[in-house]
């Protein structure tokens, strides 16, 4: 699926919400991609943003572009194998806030369904229990409203689209979501509502845990 109309929100630029001589902490705003894409028209991106300012930052997890919230780089190599040793062993702490379509009964739950790319229609993901990769999301209800239902996300995993699809599986896609969301969803919201609220790592240099929030805009 091509980016059709990539039109990325200049204000703000760029949102720092955290900086020292190893890392950066930045709010990525929903419609800007990570990392540059293929073409030349989708160069535009947080990672080329950030090195014009800071030519050594480097990526370490990436966000969808839909997506909106938090994303920590890190400002030299010892840094960055220090943060992306975490982000593999599952040391880092995530939370999303997302609102989904419909009522949610239960007031907490998780996912447990493998994933895999949907080749034909990628970037689409799916659920796969023969070749998928194990995918596990924790969620909880903030509150309910008419016709949709705040919730927390915590991914346990990090797979490719996994909040996306996990809430999905449970018949409430999440609202504006245009990759996943039937139209009713799709319809209810001008973006897709979910945000990467809370981040917590250890510092590469100093092992001290910080822990970093980002209000939500929906």
């Amino acid at each position: 699926m091509a980016l059709i109309n990539y039109a990325p929100p200049t204000t703000p630029y760029l949102e720092i919400v955290f900086q020292d001589n190893d890392l950066l902490v930045l709010n990525k705003p929903s419609g800007l991609l990570s990392v540059p894409g293929k073409a030349l028209e989708h160069r535009d991106s947080l990672q080329l943003r950030v090195q014009r300012v800071f030519p050594t930052a480097t990526v370490v997890h990436r966000l969808d572009m839909a997506t909106s919230g938090l994303m920590v780089m890190a400002l030299n190599k010892p840094a960055h194998r220090h943060i992306s040793k975490q982000f593999e062993l599952r040391k880092t702490h995530k939370t999303y806030q997302a609102i989904v379509y419909g009522k949610v009964n239960e007031n907490s739950g998780e996912v447990n369904l493998p994933l895999i790319c949907d080749w034909p229609n990628r970037p689409k993901q799916m659920v796969d229990h023969e070749r998928g990769k194990k995918a596990l999301t924790r969620w909880s209800v903030i509150e309910r409203l008419k016709n949709k239902t705040r919730v927390e996300l915590k991914p346990i995993t990090g797979r490719s689209h996994q909040l996306r699809v996990h809430m999905l599986s449970l018949e409430h896609p999440i609202i504006g979501d245009r990759l996943y969301a039937h139209p009713d969803a799709l319809a209810m919201a001008n973006r897709l509502n979910l945000h990467a609220k809370t981040l917590k790592f250890r510092h590469p240099v100093t092992e001290h845990e910080l822990h970093f929030e980002s209000k939500v805009p929906f």
